[in-house]
């Protein structure tokens, strides 16, 4: 794993963006006492200005006003390098990721630098797979993609669903296991997040392309198997809601934490919906997804709309107190059914940069599993994220 002799723990890319910014807050006020971090960027100026606000808003920690300012450019290959062999973990929210991540991906790859960000891209994961794994696992760096709302709240719930299922049937799952997620949220959005839900959805050729070359490299579990299942509109007697199947990254990233694991069980799957307590609320979000779709087909149309919602902006700290989310998980297996709940506060920007920053934190300074290479959050954290969460308000319950 990473040289624990390098003078950082953490170097956070992107903190003069939105959801950056709220990462940097969430270490000033809570990272443990004696945490070496460094804050990195391409503007030097905009990076001195989030510093200031940082002591600004942390009059008992006068030692922010030392904290390291290192300038990079996201396209400046040697920089990168430089930057990162400073640090064990590397946290980014610089996106789209498939437009500016790959250098710097590769770069931890190269170094040993373990890595977290917060694409929901399936596109620029896949690559990063194909490109980047191999020299992660010869150096032991740790690309942990998906360390927001995409997706540790359907990851880490599918994983600690799979635990309260063990309990259930009363030990080792040898049985398959079939697992459905629903989310349901009430919140506003950034430009950013437009920005790269937008790109991936003008990018539908360009996401095959890079699936089908990552299925023809990776190994599958042996004996075992795990996939993402796409379900179908309909009413969930369980759970009182109208389901629509989601078209996002968070079930694949299941499904591999599901190969990775044994404990999941000998055959296992996962279908992902979101929830509306209506058949109305249900069409009229099919409809959204569908027009935003069609629009990213169309470059002036698409241009249109990034224009309108500008990156860098996001929901005001009076809408984000007001903001919620919640995923209700069910599995079954032979004789047994649990459900379970994960829920906790803003999930696009808040609860995000909280779980971005405790996963850094995580792989920083906890015990984890011996992996390396490009794994999910569930493999390369497990327990310790888990244990983190909790401690930091977002709650996982029995239901």
């Amino acid at each position: 794993m990473a040289d624990s002799t390098r003078p950082y723990d953490v170097v956070l890319f992107g903190a003069t963006g939105f959801t950056g910014g709220l990462t940097a807050d969430y270490l000033a006020a809570n990272a443990p006492a004696g945490l070496r971090w460094a804050l990195a960027g391409r503007n030097e100026h905009k990076l001195a200005a989030v510093r200031d606000h940082l002591v600004a808003a942390n009059p008992a920690n006068p030692a922010l006003a030392d904290l390291p300012l290192l300038v990079a450019d996201a396209a400046d290959a040697d920089a990168l390098a430089e930057v990162v062999a400073t640090t064990k973990v590397v946290a980014t929210t610089v996106g789209p990721y498939v437009e500016f991540g790959g250098p710097l991906v590769a770069a931890c790859a190269n170094a040993g630098t373990d890595y977290v960000d917060l694409t929901g891209e399936p596109e620029f994961v896949d690559r990063t797979y194909v490109e980047h794994n191999a020299a992660a696992e010869g150096s032991g760096a740790r690309l942990v993609h998906s360390c927001g709302f995409d997706s540790i709240p359907h990851d880490l719930g599918a994983y600690f669903t799979i635990k309260e299922l063990a309990k259930e049937v009363g030990g080792e799952i040898t049985t398959p296991v079939t697992m459905r997620g629903v989310v349901r949220a009430g919140a506003g959005f950034s430009g950013g997040t437009f920005h790269s839900a937008l790109t991936a959805f003008s990018r539908a050729r360009q996401m095959k392309e890079a699936s089908t070359a990552r299925r023809r490299l990776e190994p599958r579990p042996e004996g075992r198997r795990s996939r993402a299942v796409a379900g179908r509109p309909r009413r969930d007697h369980d759970l009182g809601y109208w389901l629509l199947p989601l078209p996002t990254i968070d079930p694949f990233v299941v499904a591999r934490s599901g190969a990775h694991l044994p404990a999941y069980g000998p055959a296992f799957s996962y279908s992902h919906f979101a929830g509306t307590k209506t058949l109305r609320y249900a069409a009229g979000g099919a409809a959204g997804v569908t027009g935003l779709t069609l629009a990213a087909q169309v470059p002036p149309l698409r241009n249109a709309l990034l224009k309108r919602v500008p990156q860098g902006e996001g929901p005001s700290p009076s809408r984000r107190e007001k903001s919620w989310f919640t995923v209700d998980f069910v599995a079954e297996t032979a004789g047994a059914k649990v459900r379970t709940r994960v829920s906790g506060g803003d999930p696009g920007y808040t609860e995000t940069a909280k779980m971005l920053a405790e996963s850094a934190l995580c792989l920083a300074l906890d015990e984890n599993p011996n992996v390396a290479g490009q794994v999910t959050t569930a493999t390369a954290m497990g327990d310790a994220l888990l244990v983190r969460l909790q401690r930091a308000g977002i709650a996982f319950e029995r239901r």
